[in-house]
């Protein structure tokens, strides 16, 4: 009876191992094609022949294409923050990184996929939990990169991490919703590094001490 059990636990672990390496294979396999042709209607026989699986397993992992997606469209926005960490811990000061961070997130490629993929959870109410899941994994990673990088610099911020994290994201998505919903102008026009507190200035804004 024991060896039965630990045959059917063993079973039981090598099928989520292949069920979580599908989605891998599914995801990745959607936010290469996303890269590659960008604004394109992918289908869902062509995700499926990218990640090398059947079609019916992009519902069956996932519910819909369109939660593929965004599952996608967040992979690729939480890769791209890893190196725009890489660009900030580059930067000499706080007036140059919020600068430089400020550029590269508003070069990102991932953007407009995120955009439409904010769009996706406001217009499909079931696709808001999703939305929501990695938005949150989105501001948890920033903020503690921007943790961190004070911690190690000795700088600060003139509001809460969370806020702080929450409102640079908000505003470089808002953004990028306002250009493709139609507003005049771009992304270029936006001042994200003013959405930034980090400082390496004391309080009343006179310059650190040496040493400090």
């Amino acid at each position: 009876m024991e060896k039965k059990r630990s045959e059917a636990r063993s079973t039981s672990a090598r099928t989520r191992d292949r069920g979580r390496a599908t989605r891998r294979r599914l995801i990745e396999a959607t936010t290469q094609l996303g890269r590659e042709r960008p604004g394109a209607d992918l289908s869902v026989a062509e995700i499926a022949h990218a990640a090398g699986v059947f079609p019916n397993q992009v519902t069956y992992y996932f519910g819909s294409k369109d939660s593929l997606l965004v599952h996608a469209a967040f992979l690729g926005l939480l890769h791209d923050a890893r190196r725009i960490e890489r660009i900030g811990r580059q930067a000499p000061d706080a007036t140059t990184f919020r600068r430089n961070i400020a550029r590269a997130v508003l070069a990102m490629p991932s953007l407009p996929p995120v955009a439409r993929a904010l769009a996706a959870g406001i217009s499909k109410p079931e696709l808001a939990p999703v939305v929501d899941r990695h938005l949150q994994l989105l501001f948890r990673q920033s903020e503690r990169f921007v943790s961190q990088l004070l911690d190690s610099r000795g700088w600060s911020t003139r509001r809460p991490l969370s806020t702080e994290t929450r409102t640079f994201w908000s505003t470089a998505l808002g953004a990028v919703l306002l250009v493709r919903a139609g507003a005049h102008g771009s992304v270029a026009d936006l001042d994200l590094a003013g959405a930034l507190t980090i400082h390496d200035e004391p309080e009343g804004g006179r310059p650190r001490p040496a040493g400090l």
